[in-house]
């Protein structure tokens, strides 16, 4: 039990961990990619104003790779060349310039460029006429693409159908030319591509180191974090198991003296002694539930006990039982079992598991209700599924609590049916021992059915 516990604390200690950082490394590499877009569009929106250049720039049309790329001299280029509109304002002391927030952009209203973007900036542009015939093609900016690659570039950019894209490497926008051709403009962004790769990579790399080293610390603390839970629980075992024993001895000198009154009284009917070995009998099934829920929750179940029988053999056996008790209330009670069905588990465990849910049943369901057994092999696992109408409303938020020890969905109900509140308690510890699972729904919050779900291997 504390070794499934200790498992899911580290579960979900890593899951949170890892949820953390993903939102992390998530925001900031998003900002990264955001910049690298808000830069690459703030240089493409002053070459869509220029028609494919920069102010001060001659297009150099047909240029080869290799050949040298002229560019102004330092006269010929000056601040105020980069200014998109006349009142943006120049920052000296910066080399950048800021432009007006009604002039620019959303894209790129924080974008700002340097002086020095000219020089630094890689791209080429393509112009198609009405036809969408390329009726210009300038590469002088660039040494990596040809003519006939930048104009594969502008048909892959022109069949995306947006404005603005990513064609490879390259950023492009998709422009009205001032003579009214398309014009196609491209920009290298693979340096800023490469930096933005390179820092994700780092991160996840980064991240997973630090998730191995907390899995680390966590599996090696867990121990201890989860032993005052443990030892608790130990000792709440121990106290029952003891206390049981404890029990069982003046239960059963009570029962003696109770035998002992009604030989001196001579009265077999006296309602006295009637109440006393009822209470008494009640008192002693409570106990050695408590004994019997102690010794199933136990770490290490006894393996001895588990051996190959008959499963179809021994559940049918188990329901012939309550079939008279169905049968005087009036219930509809059917049962279908697969044939044939082994199971490598405790027989014992089993039989109890199958009287306690049929118990359940018969004690809950109304007069004329239905219950339903059902036993059948899906895949590896074997179903155990009891169905029955409630004489109450079983409530969903509920279905979760069902195996809680002492619950009960009415607790009024319980001097009716004489129930403890323990017995399903019990059906999930010997589901749980047998390394299955049990669960309760309801469809309409009128009927309740119980699915024990166990592995054919026993495994």
């Amino acid at each position: 039990m504390f070794k499934r516990l200790r498992r899911r604390f580290i579960a979900l200690t890593m899951v949170s961990l890892l949820a953390v950082l993903l939102v992390i490394l998530g925001g900031i590499n998003l900002v990264n990619y955001r910049n690298v877009l808000r830069q690459a569009d703030a240089v493409l929106d002053v070459l869509e104003e220029n028609d494919g250049t920069f102010p001060g720039h001659q297009a150099m049309s047909g240029m080869q790779p290799g050949q040298p790329m002229p560019f102004p001299e330092e006269d010929d280029l000056s601040p105020d060349d980069l200014d998109l509109e006349d009142d943006d304002e120049y920052d000296a002391d910066d080399d950048e310039y800021d432009a007006d927030d009604d002039d620019v952009p959303l894209h790129h209203k924080e974008a700002k460029l340097s002086v020095e973007a000219p020089y630094e900036s890689r791209y080429f542009s393509i112009r198609l006429d009405e036809a969408g015939s390329v009726t210009y093609v300038d590469t002088g900016r660039i040494a990596a693409v040809d003519m006939d690659s930048a104009v594969a570039y502008a048909q892959q950019a022109m069949e995306t159908g947006r404005d603005r894209g990513f064609v490879d490497n390259y950023r492009f926008v998709v422009t009205e030319a001032s003579d009214g051709d398309t014009l196609v403009i491209f920009l290298d962004c693979g340096r800023n591509l490469d930096t933005f790769h390179s820092f994700l990579l780092a991160s996840v790399a980064m991240a997973a180191v630090g998730c191995l080293g907390v899995l680390l610390l966590v599996v090696l603390f867990s121990g201890r974090i989860v032993r005052p839970v443990a030892e608790s629980y130990e000792k709440q075992k121990r106290f029952i198991t003891d206390a049981g024993h404890e029990i069982k001895t003046p239960l059963a000198i009570i029962d003696a003296d109770a035998d002992v009154l009604e030989l001196d009284l001579e009265d077999e009917n006296n309602e006295w002694l009637q109440d006393i070995r009822r209470q008494t009998q009640r008192l002693t099934e409570l106990t050695n539930d408590l004994v019997y829920l102690s010794r199933m929750e136990e770490q290490q179940h006894d393996t001895a006990a588990m051996v190959d029988f008959p499963l179809s053999d021994v559940v049918s056996e188990t329901a012939q039982g309550f079939q008279s008790r169905a049968l005087q209330k009036e219930q509809v009670f059917t049962q279908s079992v697969q044939p044939m069905l082994t199971l490598h588990g405790d027989e014992k465990a089993i039989r109890q598991l199958t009287s306690i849910l049929l118990d359940n049943a018969v004690k809950y369901t109304p007069e004329g209700g239905k219950i339903d057994l059902k036993l059948e092999q899906q895949g590896r696992n074997i179903l155990l599924t009891v169905y029955n109408d409630a004489a109450s409303p079983v409530p969903r938020e509920s279905m979760d609590k069902l195996f809680d020890r002492f619950y009960r969905t009415d607790p009024s109900r319980s001097s009716a049916t004489g129930g403890h509140g323990i017995g399903l308690s019990i059906a999930r510890a010997v589901v749980q021992a047998h390394k299955g699972k049990i669960t309760a729904s309801t469809a309409d919050e009128k009927s309740l059915k119980i699915t024990a779900v166990l592995p054919a291997e026993g495994k």
